[in-house]
């Protein structure tokens, strides 16, 4: 038996009372528009699509939608290289589908958070089209990291930067007469030029552009990169050649510099001013939960990605460690930490937990599911992971698009595996991801999908989608289970996970064999069948449960 709550849809839907900060225990679903629902057929997903699939979101119980890049784009890199920050890109609609989209979600009490991205723009942004047209030294390039190359004719670069996306961060220009020219620096992609914030021009325009979504009604915007925006003076070398890393121990001069807390504080005012707590998320790749907890210091951002509870592998006493370390920092600045397990540039976590063995993976999802929605503070859900999807590993090289996997040791270079479209209905791809039947999809879904299909798992009390519904909706009747900043570690045997939230007892096993211990309650909720009786209650391998107490 792996439930005994029952819930209706209208529980589900139901809006939670008014929240004057409903950010610090909200669930949110990320989005990732191209592989979410395509509305015309093309393969792409798009913000219609989007739009007339916001009831599952309302019936699966989460609080707010973040949306990934809709702006207009070359798409060298999914949308994250914007050549203009005010307008929805053809290939996702237009700027009346995302205001419709934003009025949809309002209706079905869902908030709606947008991606920002402040770190870069694209090569074909007016801005670095002008700086390309301008001499060394002149005010468009000054938005910009223009430097002469080191060595014999410039014909090093400025210093020994690697990009994350694999090579060297920096690209040489030609000027007009066809002779080589500066450099300039970008840590990601040569198609995205990092913008230099030094120059008061480039903060001017992104208050701008976030008034301009706020104006339209957006909730908040999640922060890309914001750990990156500011460059150590000088732009000195690491003294190292190496491949950028998005975390690591290592301090970087390009990544985690205390000039990006000032950008955010000005940014909080600038959220602070419209009415009904529209926020700020970092997505912020700092060494330490110490040094994540100051990008959510109460005059600065509302919420951090923890990506340390991301990287945590399979492991009781790691995630004890990780859940302290975190509930630790957030709370020494008076913020709520946020938990996710899978996002739109990592391995899905059914995969990650346990590569050579699907199913193992599988229950070990389930678990982390329920582990991370009884912790105190915010869950993101990324799409997908609901339906207990697993990493797409056999694509072609023929179809894949991350621009790190054409560069040599780059950022995996495997991306494009958690971004194939999910599946809706039907038994055949593209299993209702657009509205023609066998048509296309921009990356091609595995044949063993249909069984995982939102459509396929409705109703069956024994699916993934249904443990999530249930979870989010017991979240919800117990307010308490996201309140807080701690949780009450009890004792529990080796490979066990115990903890107490109020009128809850969370119970994770880690191990690989089953656990006996007391029976805690009365069960709420479990990832996976268990034999139980009056006294005791086995707890399975790579199983989690909830119990009243």
């Amino acid at each position: 038996m792996t439930q005994e709550l029952t819930t209706s849809a209208d529980d589900r839907t139901a809006q939670r009372p008014a929240n004057p900060q409903w950010w610090r225990d909200a669930v949110i679903y990320q989005v990732y528009v191209r592989s979410f629902a395509d509305s015309d057929g093309d393969g792409i997903g798009d913000l219609r699509g989007a739009r007339d699939r916001l009831p599952h979101l309302a019936r699966l119980g989460v609080d707010a939608v973040w949306l990934t890049p809709f702006y207009a784009s070359p798409q060298a890199d999914g949308g994250y290289d914007v050549a203009d920050y005010r307008a929805v890109d053809p290939l996702f609609g237009d700027l009346q589908d995302a205001d419709d989209l934003v009025r949809a979600a309002h209706e079905l009490g869902l908030r709606v958070i947008v991606d920002v991205v402040p770190n870069h723009t694209s090569d074909r942004h007016p801005w670095f089209t002008e700086a390309l047209a301008d001499r060394p030294g002149g005010p468009a390039r000054a938005r910009y990291h223009f430097r002469p190359g080191r060595g014999p004719g410039g014909a090093l670069p400025p210093n020994d930067w690697e990009s994350v996306f694999g090579g060297p961060a920096w690209t040489r220009t030609q000027d007009p007469d066809g002779t080589p020219g500066e450099w300039y620096l970008h840590l990601f992609a040569p198609e995205q030029p990092d913008l230099n914030w030094d120059c008061p021009e480039v903060a001017e325009e992104f208050a701008s552009v976030l008034r301009f979504w706020l104006d339209l009604g957006v909730d908040g915007f999640r922060v890309d990169v914001a750990h990156g925006m500011v460059k150590a003076a000088g732009l000195p070398d690491i003294g190292l050649r190496e491949q950028a890393k998005l975390i690591g121990a290592q301090v970087l001069p390009f990544f985690d510099q205390d000039g990006v807390h000032e950008i955010h504080r000005s940014w909080r005012r600038l959220l602070d001013s419209y009415p009904g707590e529209r926020i700020g998320v970092a997505e912020a790749w700092a060494p330490s939960p110490e040094r994540l907890a100051l990008y959510v210091r109460p005059d600065e951002l509302h919420q951090a990605f923890n990506f340390q509870f991301l990287r945590c592998p399979w492991d009781a006493a790691a995630m004890r460690e990780v859940i302290d370390e975190s509930l630790a920092a957030t709370t020494s600045v008076g913020a709520p930490t946020t938990w996710v397990l899978s996002n739109h540039d990592v391995v899905r976590h059914a995969t990650r937990y346990a590569e050579e063995c699907p199913e193992q993976g599988l229950r070990r999802a389930r678990a982390a599911a329920l582990l991370m929605l009884a912790l105190p503070g915010s869950t993101y859900i990324y799409q997908g992971e609901e339906l207990g999807l697993p990493e797409v590993t056999d694509l072609p090289d023929e179809v894949r698009q991350d621009p790190s996997f054409f560069r040599a040791e780059g950022q995996d270079g495997f991306r494009d595996g958690c971004r194939v479209p999910i599946p809706w209905s039907g038994t055949a791809a593209p299993y209702g991801f657009g509205p023609v039947e066998g048509g296309p999809s921009w990356l091609p879904q595995p044949d063993s999908w249909a069984k995982l299909s939102v459509a396929a798992q409705t109703g069956d009390p024994d699916s993934t989608l249904e443990l999530y519904r249930t979870a989010i909706a017991l979240r919800r009747r117990l307010p308490a289970l996201g309140a807080g900043d701690s949780v009450e570690w009890r004792d529990a045997p080796e490979g066990v996970l115990a903890f107490a939230r109020p009128g809850l007892l969370c119970v994770l096993n880690t191990g690989r064999r089953e656990r006996r211990m007391p029976r805690p309650g009365r069960l709420l909720l479990a990832s996976a069948p268990f034999d139980a009786d009056a006294a005791t209650v086995g707890i399975p391998a790579d199983s989690c449960a909830w119990w009243a107490i």
